[in-house]
């Protein structure tokens, strides 16, 4: 391909995924223009060579590899790319991460044999395994001492110290200069662990992983930039495989991505990238666009020039801009921006809402024009919001709602059901649970409605039934006939009938049980969820995507068990079946595990509802709304990277390896993350912003943040003449 590369930069919808597109049809239009012009100049030739030589132009068909920044926009990507090329393009578009996993799990024997490798097919650990495993694994090490000397609970302190190895990773550097990079990093304020200590922690997990094929974010990260991408085998299949690589969004990519990238522009590959000067969404969570802006020297730069003409960027973005970052400055906002002020956050939710269901029942605004977005959203919050909303029969969509599992009453029942049929699980389970379990697994649709369940075991009656028939046990909890209780004449025959199946069930799993007939406790699980939950109901959306999470995370757990067990490990030693049930039921219990199903929403039309989001998540999926509602304007967090920041993530951005961080750095980063915010989001909205302030936190505290300016220059409005819910 005699063509030039492309570094596309421009801001937020400006266009520049439509100008990559773009220039991949440019590309494969080249390439059929040379096939046809090899036809037009052949067709007196021998047909012989003719079909030869055709056979040998269409083999050199261009190798796209086609990266987006996160799961949503990889989707996106390659819906456009289908259509714009009426299908006839093979697209396969992955994250940068999701690329790294397949290349180090495909050319797998090439680790195995440069690393001197047990022989064995990897499996990626899911981050809740990672970190179960990681937390036994170093049991001894991060004793009570160690714990009171980190000043923080032995879960957070694992986390942040597998999120070292993952940042390392990311930025390119081998799992044994982390503790260089700290100790330089922590030269002006050192912390209470050597780092040296959570180097050789990390060298361990490393180690003890590879030894037993087990993989994670970081470790793969690591082997493809150290071990694969260098190796001379690798580098020359995917120099065959790729002659063009589309890559968008790369301000939210790793620094890694650029090694590889300029590897292929090396090998005479062409390149169309897309940056945004105001993205670095995941700067923090290992991006780092700095370094990958240097791409941008070997490419011919195309600058697509302003925000979108139907966006408030253009007339409001300067100003508001200046009005955050100089509170001094006396501007005052036009009436495109609003305020919504109280003094309790409580009433702050109400009058929000109250807005919204006015604009929405008047028509003024489509419920799918409108976002709501907010530095954090706690429970509280998000639960006010919707429940108001949805009163008014205004549906709600909370952005990547990742909700535990065992907030799901259907897993909290099949947890129990384990902890009946196997023995030695009788201290997990309780009268309540048994309750709340005669409940969930007596459910029937009602034959008039299909969307409507009811049940044959109300609370009251499943209260009663477990109060007198539940036996508790430490090794074998039972239940026992309805007959048990005197007064089972008040259960009624619906519910006696429906208990007698449950009972019955119980009875015989533990029969096959015991005759080692059930294969495992995911067959089991499998056998409940199709005998009683899936029986006569087809279960809603939310429920069936926890239910499929349940067993895809069931059998993850168990494939890992069965690894550790093929291998001599330094865990504990490994427990029977009913220990390991008893460590799954825990590990739900604890709440790491959340239901993230695929596709993330049901497919069909899109939902006609109000958007709930986060900042980081609303500026992720890349969405666009005419109203928005900047929810606690006035917070401090606004600046803040909060949960999107890792612990460390400066000191391994290439641009300043291990430089020590300090508070003028600190303020220098949230000043760049306010404009890049404030300008983002004015990006993305076309008509109206409400900011929504109240002069009391969720915690009592006084608000006092970088937006506050902004909200004493523009007008307020109240909800004195919305309809009263």
């Amino acid at each position: 391909m005699a063509l030039d590369s492309v570094w596309i930069v421009g801001g937020s919808r400006s266009g520049k995924t439509a100008r990559l597109v773009q220039q991949l049809c440019n590309w494969l239009q080249n390439h059929h223009q040379a096939i046809d012009s090899f036809y037009t100049n052949h067709k007196n030739k021998k047909k012989g060579n003719l079909v030869q030589k055709s056979w040998e132009i269409r083999q050199t068909e261009p190798g796209v590899l086609l990266l987006a920044a996160n799961d949503d926009n990889r989707r996106e990507l390659g819906d456009r790319i289908v259509t714009d090329t009426s299908g006839k393009f093979p697209v396969r578009a992955k994250t940068p991460l999701g690329f790294f996993q397949d290349e180090v799990i495909l050319f797998w024997p090439l680790l195995i044999q440069s690393l001197q490798l047990n022989a064995q097919f990897p499996v990626r650990l899911r981050p809740e395994t990672e970190q179960e495993l990681a937390t036994k694994l170093w049991r001894s090490h991060l004793d009570a001492e160690i714990l009171k000397l980190a000043g923080m609970s032995e879960y957070r302190l694992v986390r942040r110290i597998l999120d070292l190895l993952q940042l390392a990773a990311y930025s390119g550097e081998k799992c044994d200069r982390i503790s260089e990079i700290l100790a330089r990093g922590l030269a002006d304020n050192p912390i209470n662990l050597e780092p040296e200590f959570l180097a050789s922690l990390l060298l361990d997990w490393r180690d003890w992983c590879l030894n037993r094929g087990l993989l994670t974010y970081g470790i793969i990260t690591e082997l493809y930039n150290h071990h694969l991408l260098p190796n001379e085998h690798y580098q020359q299949h995917l120099a065959k495989r790729y002659q063009a690589v589309l890559a968008d969004d790369v301000d939210d990519y790793p620094a890694i991505a650029r090694n590889l990238f300029e590897f292929l522009l090396n090998q005479g590959a062409v390149g169309a990238f897309s940056y945004n000067p105001e993205g670095g969404i995941r700067l923090g969570l290992g991006a780092d666009p700095e370094y990958l802006q240097g791409l941008a020297n070997r490419c011919q730069v195309e600058s697509l020039i302003g925000p979108p003409r139907e966006s408030l960027a253009i007339n409001l973005a300067s100003q508001m801009l200046e009005l955050a970052t100089q509170p001094m400055v006396m501007l005052s906002l036009p009436e495109t921006v609003q305020s919504i002020e109280t003094t309790s956050r409580a009433e702050l939710l109400r009058q929000t809402a109250e807005i919204m269901i006015k604009a929405i029942k008047s028509g003024e605004v489509e419920p799918q024009e409108v976002a709501i977005i907010a530095p954090g959203l706690d429970a509280i919050a998000r639960y006010t919001l919707i429940e108001i909303l949805n009163k008014q029969n205004i549906p709600v969509e909370p952005l990547n709602d990742q909700r535990p599992l065992i907030s799901s009453p259907a897993i909290r029942a099949l947890l129990t059901m384990l902890a009946l049929v196997y023995p030695g699980l009788g201290r997990l389970v309780d009268r309540d649970a048994v309750a709340e379990m005669l409940v969930v697994l007596s459910r029937r649709q009602k034959p008039a409605d299909s969307s409507e369940l009811s049940t044959d075991i109300d609370p009251v009656r499943a209260g009663l039934i477990a109060d007198y028939c539940f036996e508790p046990h430490p090794e074998r909890p039972n239940l026992l006939p309805v007959t048990t209780f005197e007064r089972w004449d008040r259960i009624g025959y619906a519910a006696t009938t429906a208990y007698n199946e449950i009972l019955q069930w119980i009875e015989k799993q533990r029969s096959q049980q015991e005759q080692r007939l059930i294969p495992s406790p995911i067959s089991l699980l499998y056998l409940a969820i199709q005998d009683f939950l899936c029986k006569d109901n087809n279960p809603p959306y939310d429920q069936l995507a926890a239910l499929r999470e349940l067993l895809e995370t069931a059998q993850h757990y168990w494939e890992i068990n069965t690894r550790l067990q093929q291998s001599q490990s330094k865990l504990p030693a490994l427990s029977p079946v009913e220990s390991t049930i008893a460590e799954f039921i825990q590990l739900l219990r604890r709440g790491t595990i959340t239901a993230n199903p695929y596709p993330l929403r049901p497919i069909g039309p899109a939902r006609k509802a109000v958007t709930l989001a986060t900042i980081f998540q609303y500026r992720s999926s890349r969405r666009f709304h005419r109203w928005h509602f900047w929810l606690d304007a006035s917070s401090p967090l606004w600046a803040k990277g909060g949960a999107a920041t890792l612990y460390g993530a400066p000191f391994f951005l290439q641009g300043r390896l291990g430089a020590p961080w300090t508070a003028e750095d600190e303020k220098s980063a949230e000043e760049q993350r306010l404009q890049r915010i404030l300008t983002d989001l004015l990006s993305r909205v076309s008509e109206k912003v409400y900011l929504c302030h109240s002069d009391l936190a969720v915690n009592g505290q006084e608000q006092l943040g970088p937006l506050l300016p902004l909200i004493h220059a523009c007008i307020t409005v109240n909800s004195e003449a919305a309809i009263k819910v």
